[in-house]
C-alpha cells in the first residue's frame, strides 16, 4: 500500500471493534476462507465479497486512507460500526499481502468510493466558501441560559435536602429504601436540566447493598455530590477554571473554546463503555510535538457504538480544540490533514510515585475527577495477593490494578508482552489503581492495545 493507506497491525484492526462479540466475531473472518474478488488500492481502499448465510456474499469496502477518518460500508444489516465483515476485511489486508491484491475496485465498491468522495469534497467546498451562520439573538440565549441555571439551582438545593435525609436517617436506610428512592431522585435532577447531577445520584443506588465497606463508599460519593451542590450554589465565588469544571460535572452543555492545536496526534488507546442509555467511546491522543495529552469523547444509541474510530498506534495530522475547566483534557477534533500514519514517537514514562502525584495535583483542579492519563515506564506487571500491580524495575514503589483491569483479558495480554521485563505501559491513574490502555516492549515500536 502507499502511504495514504499504511498497512495496520491486527492489533491496530481489533481495537476498531465495538464490543468484545465483534472482536472475536471479525477475527474469525480474518482467514481467506469466506472471502471472494477481496482487493485494495493505491488510494487506502480495501474491498471484498464475504460469503454470508443468504444466497447473495455481503459486499464490504473499507477506506482507510479518507481524512476523516476509516469509513465503511457493508451490505449486511449489522448496526455495529464497524461490522464483523469489515473488521474481518481489514484483518485479512492486514495479513499475507496476496490475500488481498492490488488491483481495480469492482463497480459495486468503486460507487460507494466516488459517493463518498465527491459527499467529502463538497462538504469541503461549502466550508470553504459559504458564510458562517448568523449569531443567534444574545438576549434571547441569555435568558434560557438563566432559566436554566434556576432549573439546575432548583434540583441542586433539593439534592442537597434529600442528602440531609439521608444523613440524619442514617446510611442502613439506603440499603431498606431500595433503589426506587434513588431513581426517582435522578429523575427530578433530569427534570432539573442537571444531567451530571443525575448521573451521579443513580450511582449512588448503586452502592447499598453492593458488598462489603458499601456504607463507606456510599458515604464517600454522598460527600463528593454534596461538594458538588454546593460548588453550583457558590459557583460565582470559585476561579473561573474550577467554575467552569462545575458547570460541566453538573451536566451543562459546554463547546470546546480552546484555539485550534495543529499536531501529529498518536492514538494511544480506544475504548467503549456503555449502560440502557448510551455508549461512550473515549479516544486517548498524545501530541508528538507539543507533548500534550488529549481525550476524545463521542456518544452512540443504546446498542450502536459511536461512529468515530481511529486506529491504535497511528498518529494523525489534524487540530484539536480544548475543552473549558481546569486541567480539563477533553477535545474536539477539527479539520484532518491527512490519513494516520506510523511514528516513532512515543509519549515519555513515569513512575508509579510520580503518578499518583500527578492525581493528587489534578483533584486540586477537579475533586470529581476518577483518574488521569499516565504513561509508565520501566515497569512489571506481578501478582500481588489475589489481584496485581505494576512495579517499578527501579524503585521500589508499585501500583495496584484496578478491579476492572484485573478482569479484561488485557492483563493477561500485558503479562504476555512483559515476560518478567520491563515495558512502557500507557493508562489511566485514579484512586483505585492504575488501568492499563496501551503497552510498548523496551525496544519495540509497535503499540500494543490492552483494552
Amino acid at each position: 500500500m502507499t502511504q495514504q493507506g499504511v498497512r495496520w497491525t491486527t492489533e491496530q484492526v481489533l481495537a476498531l471493534a465495538p464490543d468484545s462479540a465483534s472482536r472475536r466475531a471479525g477475527s474469525r473472518l480474518g482467514a481467506a476462507g469466506p472471502w471472494s474478488e477481496a482487493g485494495s488500492s493505491g488510494e487506502g481502499t480495501v474491498w471484498g465479497l464475504c460469503k454470508g448465510s443468504g444466497s447473495d456474499p455481503y459486499r464490504t469496502v473499507v477506506d482507510v486512507a479518507d481524512a476523516s477518518g476509516p469509513a465503511y460500508t457493508c451490505s449486511c444489516p449489522s448496526r455495529k460500526f464497524p461490522c464483523k465483515h469489515a473488521l474481518g476485511l481489514l484483518l485479512l489486508w492486514a495479513g499475507e499481502d496476496a490475500a488481498v491484491p492490488r488491483g481495480e475496485a469492482p463497480e459495486w465498491a468503486e460507487e460507494w468510493i466516488a459517493g463518498r468522495r465527491t459527499r467529502t469534497e463538497r462538504r469541503r467546498a461549502a466550508d470553504d466558501s459559504g458564510s458562517p451562520p448568523g449569531p443567534a439573538d444574545p438576549e434571547a440565549a441569555r435568558r434560557r441560559a438563566e432559566r436554566r441555571a434556576e432549573r439546575v439551582t432548583a434540583g441542586a438545593a433539593e439534592l442537597e435536602q434529600r442528602l440531609t435525609d439521608l444523613l440524619r436517617g442514617g446510611l442502613v436506610s439506603a440499603e431498606q429504601s431500595g433503589y426506587g428512592l434513588w431513581e426517582e431522585t435522578a429523575a427530578r435532577m433530569v427534570d432539573a436540566q442537571a444531567q451530571g447531577l443525575a448521573a451521579r445520584v443513580r450511582e449512588l443506588g448503586a452502592l447499598p447493598g453492593s458488598g462489603p465497606g458499601w456504607p463507606v463508599r456510599l458515604l464517600e460519593e454522598c460527600a463528593l455530590l454534596h461538594l458538588l451542590g454546593q460548588g453550583w450554589l457558590r459557583r460565582e465565588r470559585l476561579p473561573e477554571g474550577l467554575a467552569a469544571t462545575v458547570r460541566s460535572r453538573v451536566g451543562l452543555p459546554v463547546s470546546a473554546d480552546g484555539p485550534p492545536v495543529r499536531d501529529r496526534w498518536l492514538v494511544l488507546a480506544q475504548y467503549d463503555t456503555a449502560d440502557s442509555r448510551l455508549t461512550t467511546r473515549r479516544i486517548w491522543l498524545y501530541g508528538t510535538e507539543s507533548g500534550r495529552t488529549a481525550l476524545l469523547l463521542s456518544y452512540g444509541a443504546a446498542g450502536r457504538a459511536p461512529e468515530v474510530a481511529l486506529p491504535v498506534g497511528l498518529a494523525l495530522d489534524a487540530e484539536l480544540s480544548a475543552y473549558p475547566g481546569a486541567g480539563q483534557p477533553r477535545a474536539t477534533l477539527g479539520e484532518r490533514f491527512g490519513p494516520a500514519a506510523p511514528t516513532a514517537v512515543r509519549p515519555p514514562g513515569t513512575t508509579t510515585g510520580r503518578a499518583l502525584a500527578r492525581y493528587g495535583d489534578a483533584l486540586r483542579d477537579d475533586p470529581w475527577l476518577e483518574s488521569v492519563p499516565v504513561t509508565l515506564d520501566r515497569v512489571i506487571p506481578v501478582p500481588d495477593g489475589d489481584g496485581w500491580q505494576l512495579a517499578d524495575a527501579d524503585e521500589d514503589t508499585a501500583l495496584p490494578l484496578t478491579p476492572a483491569a484485573r478482569s479484561r483479558p488485557g492483563l493477561w495480554r500485558l503479562v504476555a508482552l512483559s515476560g518478567g521485563a520491563p515495558v512502557r505501559v500507557f493508562g489511566e491513574c485514579g484512586h483505585q489503581g492504575f488501568t492499563p490502555l496501551a503497552a510498548w516492549p523496551e525496544g519495540s515500536g509497535e503499540a500494543v492495545p490492552l483494552c
